[in-house]
């Protein structure tokens, strides 16, 4: 997403090396060994052992991951107000201390509403929630396209005009001009937010993308999905992809992405929701996932994602989007291990970064077009990798994974700036898509979550209320249904559902608690089938 002079790039990077030069030791601390090399911020962190990289913060992992995630989160919660009245992360894509010139980023919005929503569970910080309402109220009060347009009540990714107060339009494209895919993932998002606050004009605007981009669904072939990538929302027709090379030159109609998976989860879940729409619904899911089945998961023609690059790329962020999805959804593909491990040979073989080899990981670089390694990517990848370890018992991912984390903390300064490598301050990849992939990591492998510490790392709800104290923790689902996965520093005494106690099972159940011993603490699960309110006694 970081469109510059690319050929000029390509040849400045190739002689350059994010880290200094020299291995030389300069301290010790315990197991660890601080290099005089940095990365970023930081001096390195290897182990003593075998010489692979730690986190720059502490070889501890999981207080590492948590310090970097508050860190960024901090760091975004008390971002200035920009001259519009608006908080700065509203106008700008990336963060300057002059003020960058350029708007928003593309699934921006998307990206911090995603994190915070999983935030929130994990420390219970009410202010992460009005954060998500202020993010949402604002983008649906000025984002909106009108309702007498072709394409009505869906939201334009950018604002060209960019202390306006209003997104308007496209960031390649200019006016007028929409992403569907960033459209149905913002539905998506209004959805979640709707479960935790209960605010029903979420799901009425979720409502009203659905409906829109329901009407304009094809079956879709090789070469163009089932929605397009850029539309004009006042007229409907089909906006352009351009020359990468900055002519300014189309050169075809932006009629293709593999990005579907937000909108995918938008008609999943409004088909539980909306018993009227059930079937349409319902349809046009079907439609999306054979798509992807037919084309991308055969070709690996994964496309564009980015708002800021003027044409064709195969970016990462579809390719392994789409993995998770699978992953999530693996009655959907019986061949689920193979097509996963599939999507991740195809990453590691066009966008694998060997730069930190030296350090025992290999990173992953951000597109096609654009081939620096992320923060964003990395961690990403590194999370599903530990999902597809976690649910396929295959761990050949799982090392160079955890690593993986481990490289992606140097991105972040001690005061939560997070800087892409060799690039700017991005508000999508350092925060709405950076400390999400940790938590979901977290989930897929608690021992990488604080083991001093108590907190729930994932739900198959949306968790709308928790509160952490020393003798308790205190929660409330969504759904009546659900199983929740907690990192706790000790065994509960009592576990009450709706104030009746669950019994403690041992094995496999759907219904009750199960802990795990791990070295320092455990990890709690819980499974219920007609209860919302869970109190966890100590």
């Amino acid at each position: 997403m970081k469109y510059l002079h690319l050929v000029s790039l390509y040849v400045f990077i190739a002689g350059f090396s994010s880290c200094r030069s020299g291995s030389e030791a300069v301290s010790n601390v315990n197991d660890t060994i601080i290099l005089s090399d940095t990365i970023q911020y930081h001096p390195v962190r290897i182990s003593k052992k075998d010489g692979s990289i730690l986190p720059w913060f502490s070889a501890d992992r999981g207080k590492s991951y948590d310090t970097v995630m508050i860190l960024v989160w901090n760091f975004w919660k008390n971002m200035e107000t920009d001259s519009n009245g608006l908080k700065y992360y509203m106008n700008h894509q990336v963060w300057r201390p002059e003020h960058d010139l350029r708007g928003l980023g593309g699934d921006q919005i998307n990206m911090a509403l995603s994190s915070w929503g999983l935030l929130y569970a994990y420390t219970g910080n009410i202010e992460i929630i009005e954060n998500m309402k202020y993010i949402a109220d604002t983008y649906l009060e000025r984002s909106l396209s009108g309702p007498s347009d072709k394409w009505p009540y869906i939201p334009y990714p950018y604002n060209t005009e960019v202390h306006s107060g209003r997104y308007d339009g496209d960031m390649r494209n200019g006016k007028g001009i929409t992403q569907p895919d960033k459209a149905g993932s913002f539905g998506s998002e209004l959805i979640n937010l709707y479960k935790i606050t209960g605010e029903l004009k979420y799901l009425d605007a979720a409502k009203k993308i659905a409906g829109t981009l329901s009407r304009y669904i094809v079956k879709g072939d090789s070469l163009r999905s089932p929605l397009p990538f850029r539309v004009n929302a006042r007229t409907g027709e089909t906006g352009s992809l351009f020359d990468n090379m900055g002519s300014g030159k189309s050169v075809r109609r932006a009629l293709y992405t593999s990005n579907w998976t937000g909108t995918m989860n938008l008609f999943s879940e409004l088909a539980g929701l909306d018993s009227d729409r059930k079937e349409l619904y319902e349809k046009c899911f079907n439609t999306f996932v054979e798509w992807m089945k037919e084309y991308p998961l055969k070709t690996n023609k994964w496309g564009p994602f980015f708002e800021d690059i003027p044409g064709w790329s195969d970016t990462q962020t579809n390719a392994i989007s789409f993995a998770m999805f699978i992953l999530q959804h693996r009655d959907l593909f019986p061949l689920w291990k193979e097509e996963v491990r599939e999507i991740f040979d195809w990453t590691y073989k066009e966008l694998g970064n060997h730069e930190y080899e030296k350090y025992k990981v290999t990173v992953m670089n951000e597109q096609t077009v654009y081939r620096v390694p992320g923060n964003s990517h990395s961690s990403r990848q590194a999370s599903v990798e530990l999902m597809y370890g976690a649910l396929s018992d295959d761990t050949t991912f799982t090392e160079n994974a955890i690593r993986t984390l481990n490289w992606a903390t140097y991105t972040v300064a001690s005061d939560g700036r997070n800087r892409y490598i060799r690039d700017d301050i991005w508000l999508t990849d350092g925060y709405g898509d950076y400390v999400r992939h940790y938590l979901r990591a977290m989930a897929a492998n608690p021992d990488l979550a604080p083991s001093t510490e108590n907190h729930l790392l994932g739900s198959s709800s949306e968790v709308t209320s928790i509160v952490y104290s020393p003798r308790s923790v205190e929660y409330k689902t969504f759904d009546m249904e659900s199983t929740e996965l907690l990192r706790l520093k000790g065994k509960p005494s009592k576990v009450t559902a709706d104030g009746i106690v669950l019994v403690e099972v041992i094995g496999p159940s759907d219904k009750g608690w199960t802990w795990k011993e791990l070295s320092k603490g455990g990890v709690l699960k819980i499974s219920k089938k007609t209860q919302r309110n869970i109190v966890i006694d100590f």
